[in-house]
């Protein structure tokens, strides 16, 4: 193992659509710490799909709950139904399914963690972001309110919020090569650059780990810090 940090040796990790935003390196990272991996590749959008996912499974002591879809940038006022409707059901629906289906094994055993990949365009005011910034501020509110309630049965639930964090959905390398985007990295964002998949996935491995157990109902924001203004 050369993650260094923790140990995930024997625990079964299931992280859902593995192949996009935050999912190839977690996935990476969460195998290399030990962890069985069973990465769901399976479009969420059925309501019953997930409680399928889970099923199949079988036994799920980490459910990490990466979700994300391409995030529209329409004026609030141009907003319409199909928008609004069309990110929630990618982005919000499908949480609840995936912890209604995951919670009755975990509070059995008194075992179990959830850990959601979320953003922190909700916790900072984003132009053109009214739909997008509003579904990821419903993620991290579920994961506050379901956390405090599932303590009690030391099931762990959590929420990393991050911004300007490599990956292939939200900042490809087309993206990251272009001057005005590296422009704005060294106005916005103190490190002078994103943070790295790597430290991200390895900060979520140690969220996922038996060492992260104080932690309930927490939203970790991961984004480089940001410049007040």
């Amino acid at each position: 193992m050369s993650t260094g940090i923790v140990s995930l040796g024997g625990r079964r990790v299931l992280v859902t659509q593995a192949s996009e935003f935050m999912g190839p390196m977690l996935c990476s990272v969460l195998a290399e710490a030990g962890a069985d991996v069973i990465a769901d590749d399976s479009s969420l959008i059925d309501p019953g799909t997930p409680a399928a996912i889970v099923a199949r499974a079988g036994r799920v002591d980490v459910l990490v709950a990466n979700l994300a879809l391409a995030a529209p940038t329409t004026p609030a006022r141009d907003v319409d139904e199909a928008e609004w409707q069309a990110v929630f059901r990618q982005l919000v629906d499908p949480l609840p399914r995936l912890v209604r289906a995951v919670l009755p094994q975990m509070t059995e055993r008194r075992s179990g963690k959830v850990l959601v990949i979320g953003s922190a365009s909700a916790l900072r005011g984003m132009k053109r972001a009214s739909t997008y910034s509003a579904a990821r501020g419903a993620q991290l509110a579920y994961v506050q309110a379901v956390g405090v309630e599932v303590a009690p049965h030391n099931v762990q639930v959590n929420a990393i919020a991050q911004n300007f964090v490599e990956n292939p959905t939200y900042f490809p390398p087309e993206i990251q090569a272009l001057p005005a985007f590296q422009d704005r990295l060294r106005r916005e964002v103190p490190l002078g650059r994103l943070v790295a998949a790597r430290e991200d996935a390895l900060f979520a491995a140690y969220l996922c780990s038996a060492a992260a157990d104080c932690f309930v109902g927490q939203v970790f924001p991961v984004c480089g810090g940001w410049v007040t203004r």
